[in-house]
């Protein structure tokens, strides 16, 4: 059922966004489309409302950093849980300008979604109703997922690299 439905949303998203789709492929058995930028909102809308497809359900939405660390990504699962259908969407900005059009108007669950993504991304989600960071606290200055940052405390003495094979 995968490859058909890569192909049905494929069409879909062919007829009503002709520009909108940068790659559709199937991964590791799972329909995995990325969009351009302008178009998210508009694809993710059509997904939900479209009748035969009726992606009622957003699963999790995340976000990533690209490894030239140049952009950043937001993920979007979507479900169908009726018919069990299932569908990767992402899309890419650039990180010196991370803004995406909000999905709280579509889900209002992407609320605390998107929000922890910000607070890990900085990915701004323009029309949130509540942008703020949700895990870290208020004052921090840094988007600590983001691969500039170093995954370990550069200022401990009490361990031995050696150990982990550095």
């Amino acid at each position: 059922m995968s490859q058909e439905l890569l192909d049905k949303v494929q069409t879909l998203l062919n007829t009503a966004f002709p520009e909108a789709t940068e790659t559709a492929e199937l991964l590791y058995n799972f329909p995995v489309f990325t969009i351009k930028r302008e178009h998210i909102h508009a694809v993710l809308k059509c997904l939900k409302e479209d009748p035969s497809l009726n992606f009622h359900f957003l699963t999790d939405l995340t976000g990533m950093q690209t490894a030239d660390e140049k952009y950043l990504g937001v993920i979007y699962h979507l479900h169908n849980m009726p018919n069990n259908y299932r569908v990767r969407l992402k899309t890419f900005v650039p990180i010196d300008k991370p803004e995406v059009p909000t999905a709280t108007d579509l889900w209002p669950a992407a609320n605390w979604m998107e929000r922890e993504t910000y607070d890990f991304y900085g990915v701004r989600f323009k029309g949130h109703p509540n942008l703020k960071r949700i895990l870290n606290v208020d004052e921090m200055d840094i988007f600590p997922l983001r691969k500039e940052y170093p995954l370990e405390d550069q200022s401990r003495e009490d361990k031995n690299d050696s150990m982990f094979g550095r």
